[in-house]
Formats: structure tokens, sequence, C-alpha cells
């Protein structure tokens, strides 16, 4: 059965150092959020990833992201695409020593569903089960 972490927004994967990659539908909608134009947002609150592939959310002087306000994310309801998908659609080894997500085992079903809700995404092998079963039904 697989495992579904539930995020208790203890804000620990907010205080990592590291790069959280922006999409332009997370520009988009975070601007919107922040009440300023595409290209504001830009300016304000993103510089260049180390590989030069993509944008990224700036830090704060201590490493955390630049939304995390006391305990709180700022931009929860529309925070980026790879904020949503952890820990259940990316990880990294021996992440449960710093995260606190409780993790569940559930059926599979159960487990595509509650992804979905937290990521507005299905999980990639859900996809593939999808995909094959709307082919051999045509």
């Amino acid at each position: 059965m697989p495992i579904f972490y539930e995020c208790r927004r203890c804000t620990a994967c907010c205080r990592w150092p590291g790069e959280v990659r922006l999409k332009e539908a997370d520009i988009a909608r975070l601007a919107v959020f922040r009440g300023v134009s595409e290209s504001g947002f830009i300016q304000a609150f993103t510089r260049l990833a180390q590989d030069r592939q993509c944008l990224v959310l700036n830090d704060k002087l201590a490493g955390e992201c630049i939304f995390l306000e006391g305990e709180d994310c700022s931009v929860q309801a529309v925070k980026p695409q790879q904020c949503r998908d952890f820990p259940n659609l990316w990880n990294f080894p021996g992440f449960e020593k710093i995260c606190h997500a409780v993790p569940k085992l559930v059926e599979p079903g159960e487990y595509a569903r509650l992804v979905k809700f937290a990521t507005g995404r299905f999980p990639p092998q859900m996809n593939d089960i999808q995909s094959a079963a709307s082919t051999t039904e045509s």
C-alpha cells in the first residue's frame, strides 16, 4: 500500500536552504495573489536559478522562504507547485528526519485522491493507469 504524507504546516521545509523553482503558472498565481503585475512579481521576489534554467524564489537572509512569516506561509493558498508536491510527489533520502508530515498507509485509490487534493495533480503512476484504461476503452 502507498504511503501518503499529511502535511502539518510545520514550515520546516520553508526553512531549508535550496531553490524553489517557479513555473509560469506559479508566477501568474502568486502575482495576482500579491496584487502586482507578473513583471513586478519577478523583479521583487525572484532570481535566476543557479543552473540558469528557470526563475526561483528569493530567500530571506537566513535562507528561509521569502514568504515565510513567523510560523505561517503567507501564500499558502497559492504556493508554488514544488511546495505543493512535497513530500508526496518528490522528496529526498532522509527527508523524514526534517519533515514533520504524518505518514499514513492508504489504499491506492485513496492515495490518488489525497495526492490530487494536496497537490492539484494525480501521482504519475495514477496518470499512467488512467491513460492505459482510456486507451483500452477506445
